[in-house]
């Protein structure tokens, strides 16, 4: 968890840039036992940073990636919509459960995401040229690496409208964060009363942490009310 600068910050909140400021001072592990606590479905397994070591939290653009030949527009490079409608501190989600083994997310999209000022990428589908993203501290969250170029392969379906990632449907708008521990979404319609919940959850937890190191025994301190604690 993290060290609790939130504490006394005013819930209420006004914005979404408001609810990010907040989410940021959180963790995935805390926003995850919210979602428990509120019966709320948000945490994906399985999607590892590859890129990076920095926490992102930010509101989610979505782009759906499929098979077949795309319409008679313009053509353009799959993402590339996304990254140039994406607002600083913006999160990128793609989704790319074709089956086909090829990346949905390459090096130069790095460098326009960064140049953009988006926070990062979260993948349910394999990326590549993970290395450059490193170079940039470029956080990537993905299901996997590999070489394969889209080209050719899978093209783009759709810029922000619904995405499935593992088992949760993610919207333009809904709010994320990801760290080592995982990557977890809140719906829009929910991001309040999921701070809210988040942010009494890391204080109770912070005070535990206070209590250990005044020597408290561990036995105390993790008892009957730590495990109720989600309870509602």
């Amino acid at each position: 968890m993290p060290w609790v600068s939130f504490i006394g910050l005013n819930a209420m909140s006004d914005g979404p840039g408001d609810f990010v400021s907040r989410l940021n001072r959180l963790d995935s592990c805390a926003i995850s036992d919210a979602l428990d606590k509120l019966r709320i479905a948000g945490v994906v397994p399985g999607l590892p940073q590859y890129a990076s070591t920095r926490r992102i939290a930010g509101r989610v653009l979505t782009v759906k990636l499929g098979t077949g030949a795309r319409s008679s527009e313009k053509p353009r490079h799959l993402c590339a919509a996304a990254i140039e409608l994406a607002q600083p501190a913006d999160i990128l989600v793609v989704e790319q459960r074709t089956g086909v083994v090829a990346g949905c997310w390459g090096g130069i999209l790095t460098l326009a995401a960064k140049l953009r000022g988006i926070s990062g990428v979260v993948a349910d589908g394999l990326v590549r040229d993970i290395d450059e993203a490193r170079q940039h501290d470029f956080p990537v969250f993905a299901r996997g690496l590999t070489t394969f170029t889209a080209r050719g392969r899978v093209v783009e379906i759709s810029t922000n409208q619904p995405v499935r990632i593992g088992d949760v449907e993610v919207k333009f708008g809904d709010y994320t964060i990801a760290d080592s521990s995982g990557v977890v979404f809140i719906p829009a319609d929910d991001i309040e009363r999921v701070l809210t919940a988040g942010e009494e959850i890391a204080a109770r937890e912070a005070a535990m942490i206070k209590a250990l190191l005044a020597g408290e025994p561990v036995t105390r301190v993790m008892g009957t009310d730590y495990e109720h604690m989600l309870r509602r």
